[in-house]
């Protein structure tokens, strides 16, 4: 029964995120599966129930990976599905006969240390499936990120659904008021500062063969990114962002090939409008960078961001020599070399920061940038591997969040869709099609100056929890009465 109840609990986990989108059921899924842990007897049996689950969760939730093979998605379940298989390890072996009143406490603890451990490692980590991200449909959590962060949304929804667990109406009622009471402080918040509403486009020109590969496809990107650019009329905006691999891949670099700088600066020229532009730059026959290049008004290339997060075996091979074995990795002939922080580019009437494809999905990145001083965000991604899933709208609602956390708008450009402008921390505007080639026009509102507690003090709610989990276990866990032992040992 309880192996049968974490694989429930795992799908109607999954029906929380896109493309289904029935947030209540990440505190429901959840529920079903941590009272399935609540029936083991051993610590051993824990660790299965938590693994299945997250084999159910993960793989129902990320199989459009297997667009690229069964060998890129089946490892990564894996691995993920050990973290719940932890947690319930511990749950089983260390929170046995606590009382059911501080349960959820302590499981949210748990929880909050499994999740840090996961969004970090390994090789990076993946935060993809947090129960907060479930949650970016809501204006009230989108405005409680703010203070707490994706991360802390996942830590208190984690709380309601180890409160409902217990199947005690008092500590399950208690837990539910609890989140009524949270999200109600989120209606309340006040809304963002307003300013200067700046024009801008994104440009997402697809590519020759979208969602399969063919020959010169790269440069075939560039030349379409282009065409489109020319449609936008002079003075009609102040920035225009491409995607991530936009300007191709090595052939097409505006660095490495002269002309495609100039060509790119003579539009940025013509139009009177900053330029933000992906591409992939090789270094050497083993190393490569992927980069977002800024061009300025009058042409010239003005500086840019290097990703710094790369996919691991998508963009590098972790310990290469360990896997040559493997011929699907002949995909990544060479490694790419990781950037070293957060770039800021002055624009003049405010200050952008950027973010490539990847690093999207971890808060950590987007608050970097807001540290150090933007006042706008460009999520510059592609996405084109993954044909007509659910990835785009996934990722789209992790984006989100990061506009919601730092109070920025946030410009999400895709080669192949979807694009999306995020204004007023958090609200979608319209998409463009999946494989469409389309110039999005739209405004964002800079906010200079703007600093969210999130922002300034990062997982402070995690930190809390697990601190308030660590007080709840050693107050409320069964204790040997004194003299047990010496009599155990007489008898």
């Amino acid at each position: 029964m309880p192996y049968l109840g974490a694989l429930v609990g795992a799908g109607l986990s999954v029906l929380a995120f896109p493309p289904f989108g029935l947030w209540p059921m990440v505190v429901v899924g959840p529920a079903v599966w941590l009272w399935s842990l609540r029936k083991v007897d051993s610590s051993r049996k824990g660790a299965v129930v938590g693994f299945l689950f997250g084999l159910g969760f993960f793989g129902g939730l990320i199989w459009w990976l297997s667009e690229l093979g069964l060998e890129a998605v089946i490892p990564l379940v894996v691995v993920q599905a050990l973290f719940p298989a932890l947690f319930a390890w511990i749950a089983t072996r260390w929170l046995a006969g606590i009382r059911s009143s501080a349960w959820p406490v302590v499981a949210a603890g748990l929880w909050a240390i499994t999740e840090l451990l996961r969004y970090r490692f390994p090789v990076g980590g993946f935060e993809w499936g947090a129960w907060g991200y479930a949650l970016s449909d809501l204006e009230a959590a989108r405005a409680l990120a703010r203070w707490v962060g994706t991360s802390g949304l996942t830590v208190l929804t984690m709380a309601s659904a180890a409160g409902l667990a217990t199947l005690r109406l008092r500590t399950a009622m208690l837990a539910m008021a609890l989140s009524a009471v949270v999200l109600g402080v989120g209606w309340l918040m006040p809304g963002l500062p307003g300013g200067s509403a700046v024009p801008v486009a994104i440009v997402q020109g697809s590519t020759s063969c979208p969602f399969i590969h063919c020959d010169n496809e790269r440069y075939g990107t560039y030349l379409q990114h282009l065409e489109l650019t020319r449609t936008i009329p002079e003075g009609a905006v102040d920035l225009v962002v491409w995607s991530e691999g936009s300007t191709g891949s090595f052939n097409a670099d505006p660095i490495n090939a002269p002309e495609v700088g100039e060509a790119i600066g003579a539009e940025a020229a013509r139009i009177g409008a900053w330029m933000v532009v992906g591409g992939d730059r090789p270094i050497s026959e083993t190393h490569w960078y992927n980069a977002n290049v800024v061009f300025a008004p009058d042409g010239r290339i003005v500086g840019e961001y290097r990703k710094q997060h790369p996919v691991p075996f998508g963009e590098y091979i972790p310990a290469r020599p360990f896997f040559e074995w493997i011929p699907a990795l002949d995909q990544v002939p060479r490694d790419m070399i990781p950037g070293s922080g957060a770039v800021v580019f002055d624009l003049g009437d405010f200050d952008l920061g950027t973010v490539i494809s990847f690093e999207g999905g971890f808060a950590r990145y987007a608050r970097d940038a807001a540290n150090e001083g933007a006042d706008l965000l460009v999520v510059a991604t592609n996405e084109g591997s993954y044909g007509f899933t659910p990835a785009a709208d996934q990722f789209i609602g992790m984006t989100r969040m990061r506009s919601a956390e730092t109070g920025l708008d946030l410009i999400h450009a895709a080669v192949t869709g979807k694009s999306v402008i995020v204004t007023d921390g958090g609200v979608l505007g319209e998409k463009t099609g999946l494989g469409t080639q389309e110039v999005l026009f739209g405004e964002v509102t800079p906010r200079p100056g703007l600093t969210t507690p999130y922002v300034r003090f990062g997982e402070w709610v995690s930190l809390v929890a697990i601190l308030g989990g660590i007080v709840a276990w050693t107050r409320s866990r069964p204790r040997v009465p004194r003299g047990r032992e010496v009599s155990e040992v007489a008898v």
